[in-house]
Order: structure tokens, then sequence, then C-alpha cells
């Protein structure tokens, strides 16, 4: 794990949050469902990236 597990906890709850606020804001038609599909993906892979589960561009050194 690349952060404390005190400070990831706090960042999986902060993520849930921003989850609910991406859902609303689609819900509301503020944003489009592939505006919100990339900004999920993208600040999952960042909470992945922390717990050292996600490795950018390994997919790409395998080949």
């Amino acid at each position: 794990m690349k952060v404390p597990t005190d400070i990831m906890k706090r960042m999986e709850l902060l993520f849930e949050e921003y989850e609910k606020e991406v859902s609303d804001k689609l819900s509301n038609g503020l944003i489009s469902e592939n505006t919100a599909k990339t900004y999920l993906l993208h600040s999952g892979n960042f909470i992945k990236w922390c717990r050292d589960e996600f490795v950018p561009g390994a997919r790409n050194q395998q080949k």
C-alpha cells in the first residue's frame, strides 16, 4: 500500500462522496454519461494506485 491505512480509509470515504456527486450531476443532466464514466474511471484508478493495485501503463508494458 502506497498510502497509510488511516489516510486510505478517509480517501475512500471522500471517493464515495465524489461518486455520489458525479451521479447526482448525471441524474440532473448537468454532465453526460460518458463524462461521468470518465470522471469515475480516472479517479477510481487513482484510488487503486494509492492502494498499490494499479500501475499506469502496465497493460502496455506486457506487449
